[in-house]
């Protein structure tokens, strides 16, 4: 077994296709066919169901994704050393992201990163499954680290830090009924619409959990996956949302109400994976996450 068939295993995993990882390697696809079939032999197992349609693993295949990984990340945390002792620090990390939450100026984080560590090569992956879905690639190893929001803590296979907590607010049109209140209460919203994001998101998770905790069931009228979007559909009568305070604030066609006893807040949290060592790249990376954070005026400071 060697390190490259277990990375050429890695990437099809995540990639799903042997045509996709072979582009992520940089390499022919007979290539990383080949290592995964050499693999096989040495394992005397089947590692991908392939077809088609899908490339998907199999039960062994699974056994060994964390394992590969494991391996894979004490190689790195070797080269890691040599390269501290050489006081230039090289390899990879890739980053999960939220696309258009707007609390981290990523491309600032991404410019000052790639200044300090030239030989470091960074990748940023926006996720369109929300927090769950960098969740997910986190535990599968397709990205180091991640930015992603929370209700509450991020579970037991990831570790975090919280960034920054922000509260939400209820956002209507400026014409709506509920336009000149100052406060409604959870029931007072049984019969609205509300433009709100796909199941994965934690403004979601939060909303839904407060509403069921009242026996009161939402309509949906359109999930969005960017708070720009839940801002637009709301400044033209689509529905209403419960949304952070500064994503729609300047906007005068749309007004904010807080929502009695309840703040429905989230965190900002960098996570990565509880099992794996963060590498010398993900270090250097959360050591200047900080000094990028856009702190919103109604944010909350950490728990600490």
């Amino acid at each position: 077994m060697e390190l490259r068939q277990l990375n050429y295993f890695v990437a099809v995993a995540n990639e799903k296709s042997f045509t996709l990882a072979a582009k992520r390697l940089h390499v022919v696809q007979s290539a990383v066919s080949a290592a995964i079939a050499s693999l096989e032999r040495d394992l005397r197992v089947t590692l991908f169901e392939r077809n088609a349609q899908r490339v998907v693993l199999t039960e062994a295949g699974s056994a060994l994704l964390p394992e590969a990984l494991a391996v894979l990340d004490a190689a790195q945390g070797a080269r890691d050393a040599v390269d501290e002792l050489g006081r230039a620090l090289r390899g990879s990390v890739r980053v999960g992201v939220l696309a258009g939450l707007g609390l981290v100026d990523l491309p600032g984080l991404a410019g000052e990163f790639r200044r300090r560590y030239p030989e470091v090569e960074m990748r940023l992956k926006a996720e369109s499954g929300g927090s769950a879905g960098i969740a997910a690639a986190l535990l599968s190893g397709e990205v180091d680290v991640g930015l992603l929001c929370a209700a509450d803590t991020l579970g037991r296979e990831l570790n975090g830090r919280e960034l920054v907590r922000v509260p939400q607010v209820l956002a209507v049109p400026a014409g709506h009924p509920l336009a000149h209140r100052r406060v409604v209460a959870v029931p007072d919203l049984a019969e609205e619409e509300f433009v709100d994001f796909p199941s994965g998101f934690a403004g979601r998770s939060v909303t839904d959990q407060v509403f069921a905790a009242a026996r009161i069931e939402r309509r949906i009228a359109v999930e969005v996956d960017s708070l720009d979007a839940a801002a637009g559909f709301v400044r033209h009568g689509v529905g209403v949302a419960i949304v952070p305070p500064f994503a729609v604030r300047g906007d005068d066609a749309v007004r904010t109400v807080k929502i009695k006893d309840e703040s429905m807040e989230w965190s900002l949290h960098l996570a990565t994976p509880r099992r794996r060592k963060p590498t010398a790249a993900v270090r250097a990376l959360a050591e200047l996450v900080d000094a990028h954070v856009r702190v919103p005026e109604e944010a909350l400071p950490p728990r600490r």
